[in-house]
């Protein structure tokens, strides 16, 4: 059980240790968010997730108490992913992980999928704002994505 009184702490990732708890974050994540998507592409996107996506990225943990609760994956000046566990969520994670890579790796650009508006609202918050819009996600699935643009500098917590 997570103490409330702990600390969060931001890490770099630990590469294909960190994978397995990850991966189940995500999942979790994308189960309970991400409900447009088409039977099968939650499957085959978790198929690659160790062995495609995490390793292409820089990776940021977010733990308390060596419980990894979120991660965030960074390239160049932009978010690739960053995913909270359900149990973190309206916790400060989230912030935190995108504060630090901000403030980092410079991240300037987020894309995320048009139909989940909770990930919409949490960026918009945070100071992005849409500069551009594709039908698509990144491999050609019928997923629109908008593309963010970082405005202001988040909050840092």
């Amino acid at each position: 059980m997570q103490g409330t009184g702990s600390q969060l702490v931001i890490r770099d990732g630990r590469g294909a240790s960190d994978a397995p708890a990850l991966v189940r974050i995500r999942r979790t994540v994308v189960t309970s968010t991400h409900h447009f998507l088409r039977p099968g592409d939650l499957e085959k996107i978790e198929a690659r997730m160790a062995t495609d996506y995490l390793p292409s990225v820089t990776v940021l943990v977010a733990e308390r108490d060596t419980i990894p609760l979120g991660f965030a994956g960074i390239a160049d000046d932009r978010l690739e992913m960053l995913f909270v566990s359900d149990t973190a969520h309206g916790r400060g994670v989230g912030s935190a992980l995108l504060g630090e890579a901000v403030a980092r790796f410079g991240v300037t650009h987020v894309d995320v999928n048009e139909q989940n508006e909770t990930a919409r609202r949490f960026y918009r918050r945070r100071g992005f704002v849409a500069v551009g819009r594709s039908a698509s996600d990144a491999e050609g699935r019928p997923y629109p994505m908008l593309h963010l643009e970082l405005t202001v500098e988040p909050p840092r917590r």
